[in-house]
């Protein structure tokens, strides 16, 4: 005999097909309907002709195709952000491997004002039963719109509401930059600088109203990414950087004037590089749990496949000891 199909096992079970398919897919209602005599019946034909239902048969007739979306409104692959999305990338595929689902990278969307949008004339996001969004800054009107229409997806990032609650999964940036302070003000810092946008994306928005909390009642400046002499200009004993690579610049610039870290000045870093940078610099920071924002966003996506409603969840950082913190030893 050839393939074994459902007909096959409708016929030697001596029920009908629809009876063979409420078997297989365990479909609400099924064990009140068909007697437990004939499930028995029907499952030992499956077990004798070692019958296997097909996987997309199977997806169809649960209107899903088990196929998870991922898209990104910024380049995944580029190579001036030192690999920054990969880990998220390697969390995505184990969780999707994990839950049997295939992954399907949307790269189609085109750039609108310098933008890439996930809402274009042909858009392919339907093929996914859901989508896992990555991106710094996403486009409000797309997860609005998003939102409206009731598709499945997840932020890897926390965000602000957009017509309802979205479903994320974040890092506790404010809370991380909160306790980081609170390290540098018990070695005896009182003059803080921000390095940094503090505004715009959540995550930069987080990590500056951590830094406003913490240094609260103490002499603090915000300092845009670009002014790396003038952030030592300002007295600050203890700088934080939003970027990486930003903290790099200022440490040189810092020895050029003669400042040792951290005897003169205190460097903490908020993050993992996202463009080139020196990796032999040991920063006082913390690190951001990519691989695992990866793999809970789909674990989240599956969940709200499954009708659940918004999920939100935010994961702790992992700080860095690392040898630019030190006690304030300007007078």
């Amino acid at each position: 005999m050839g393939r074994i199909t459902q007909r096959d096992i409708a016929r030697l079970a001596g029920v009908s097909q629809t009876t063979v398919s409420l078997v297989l897919n365990n479909r609400p209602g099924a064990e009140t309907r068909i007697p437990a005599e004939t499930r028995d019946r029907v499952l030992r034909v499956i077990r004798e002709t070692g019958y296997v239902a097909d996987p997309l048969a199977r997806r169809l007739a649960a209107g899903r195709n088990r196929i998870l979306g991922v898209f990104t409104y910024e380049p995944v692959f580029p190579s001036a952000t030192g690999d920054f999305y990969h880990p998220f990338l390697v969390g995505i595929e184990e969780s999707a491997e994990q839950v049997g689902c295939d992954l399907l990278l949307l790269t189609s969307a085109p750039l609108v004002d310098g933008r890439k949008r996930i809402y274009h004339q042909d858009h392919r996001l339907r093929l996914a039963d859901g989508c896992v969004l990555l991106g710094r800054e996403l486009d409000r009107e797309e997860l609005a719109r998003l939102v409206a229409e009731g598709y499945p997806f997840v932020s890897v990032g926390r965000r602000d509401d957009a017509g309802g609650p979205i479903s994320y999964v974040g890092t506790g940036y404010g809370s991380a930059v909160r306790e980081l302070v609170e390290k540098a003000r018990a070695l005896g810092h009182e003059k803080f600088a921000y390095v940094g946008h503090g505004v715009g994306p959540e995550s930069f928005a987080d990590r500056h109203r951590g830094f406003r909390e913490g240094t609260a009642g103490l002499q603090a400046v915000t300092i845009p990414p670009a002014d790396a002499e003038g952030v030592l200009l300002t007295g600050a004993t203890a700088i934080f950087v939003e970027e990486y690579a930003d903290g790099a610049v200022i440490l040189q610039a810092a020895k050029g004037r003669g400042l040792a870290v951290p005897g003169d000045l205190s460097i903490v870093t908020l993050g993992d590089p996202t463009r080139p940078a020196p990796t032999d610099i040991d920063f006082t920071g913390f690190r951001i749990p990519r691989a695992e924002m990866g793999r809970q966003a789909v674990e989240v996506l599956t969940e709200l496949i499954e009708g659940s409603g918004p999920v939100q969840r935010l994961l702790p950082c992992e700080h860095v000891k690392g040898s630019t913190l030190g006690r304030n030893n300007v007078a």
